[in-house]
């Protein structure tokens, strides 16, 4: 059943309102001014909301504006009532994010038209997000198999070695393969751990009280989070020491989880590392303006096309036929998604065989409530 919202503050008017859409089928809610109204949307999100502008304490506008900001609520259809119908007004409204207009009065038909085909449109929307998803799905039932096969085949190989021909190895032939048992476990570790924390990630998509859980935290260090990342990777990668050009400028203090920041740092660097050649530099920048912190990582690598970047939304493993990848498609999704999450911009610009720039912008004025 859909849920419609309305807001209005002249009683006649939201009443007549409310019995049209109740007779209709639909489970309705009334509101008597836009802070009401904004307590019941955050209580219980409606399918369509239907708002008068002018209205005392917290106006249409205000409302629209505050719906849009939440990324629970930034897609619900909006449909303003107005008794003012010039362009200037139409264009604040749509500028907002506004899907429809009435204007008072209006009929009955009129009323029904407007939900009907506002409901369809975000209706289609839903479809297509779906079907994106599905082939998401798709994507990584299929490449999952052959990326969890990789590194289980070092480990059961060189176990399996120990195993047969322990007595006549040297114990620098044995510390070699424990290492690369080592190696390949923790890449096995973390390519479950992914595809877990993806899996997740779209269940509290649909879980808004899990979902504030998850988000609640704050990063007070983001510049000396980086550098402990930093050093931790160069563990891994110890001969890239001298590639490493960091440019930290102020802190600022980040209203989210702290494990989120080094998820997003950890994939994006690692990344670099990975897929770029020794000896080529790798800069990883911050600096604050505003109220935002922005985080610049740039690398002279193997790159990508558009197509490639555009298919992030539907995971697919960069040539695999030519160059091996552990994850990095499934990172970069979960890196994209993290950031949608805590309400950030994440942009990539890169050109195969000339190497990839990544952009993040972190807004520091998130409420933990947002």
């Amino acid at each position: 059943m859909t849920t419609i919202l309305v807001i209005e503050d002249e009683l006649d008017i939201r009443e007549i309102i409310l019995d049209i859409l109740y007779e209709e089928g639909y489970i309705v809610q009334g509101a008597e001014n836009g802070e009401i109204g904004l307590k019941l949307v955050a209580e219980n999100i409606p399918d369509l909301i239907i708002c008068d502008v002018m209205m005392p304490k917290v106006n249409g506008y205000e409302v629209l504006k505050k719906t849009r900001e939440q990324s629970q609520t930034a897609t619900i259809p909006f449909v303003f009532l107005t008794a003012k119908s010039t362009r200037e007004d139409l264009r604040e409204g749509m500028n907002l994010g506004a899907d429809d207009y009435l204007t008072k009065p209006f009929t009955r038909d009129e009323l029904l038209q407007a939900i009907s085909s506002r409901i369809q449109k975000q209706a289609i929307v839903e479809q297509k997000t779906q079907e994106k998803l599905e082939a998401l799905r798709g994507n990584i039932t299929l490449s999952l198999p052959h990326q969890l096969r990789t590194p289980l085949n070092g480990i059961m190989g060189l176990s399996q070695l120990l195993i047969e021909d322990f007595q006549e190895m040297e114990a620098d032939e044995v510390q070699e393969s424990l290492v690369d048992i080592n190696h390949s476990a923790q890449r096995l570790y973390k390519l479950v751990s992914n595809f877990l924390l993806y899996a997740d990630l779209e269940i509290l998509l649909h879980h808004p009280e899990r979902l504030q859980s998850f988000l609640k935290g704050t990063v007070n260090h983001p510049n000396l989070i980086i550098q402990n990342i930093i050093e931790k990777l160069l563990e891994t990668y110890p001969k890239r020491q001298a590639d490493i050009i960091l440019k930290l400028g102020n802190n600022n203090r980040l209203n989210f989880s702290e494990a989120i920041f080094r998820k997003i740092l950890e994939e994006l660097l690692e990344n670099a590392l990975k897929f770029s050649q020794e000896g080529t530099p790798i800069k990883i920048m911050t600096r604050k303006a505003h109220s935002d912190y922005y985080l610049e990582v740039r690398d002279q690598g193997e790159g990508m096309s558009a197509e490639k970047i555009a298919n992030l939304e539907i995971y697919q493993e960069f040539d695999r036929s030519r160059y091996e990848q552990q994850g990095l498609g499934l990172g970069l999704v979960i890196v994209q998604r993290l950031m949608n999450l805590i309400e950030g911009d994440f942009q990539i610009n890169s050109i195969p065989k000339q190497g990839t720039v990544i952009q993040l912008r972190f807004t520091t004025e998130r409420t933990e409530n947002s």
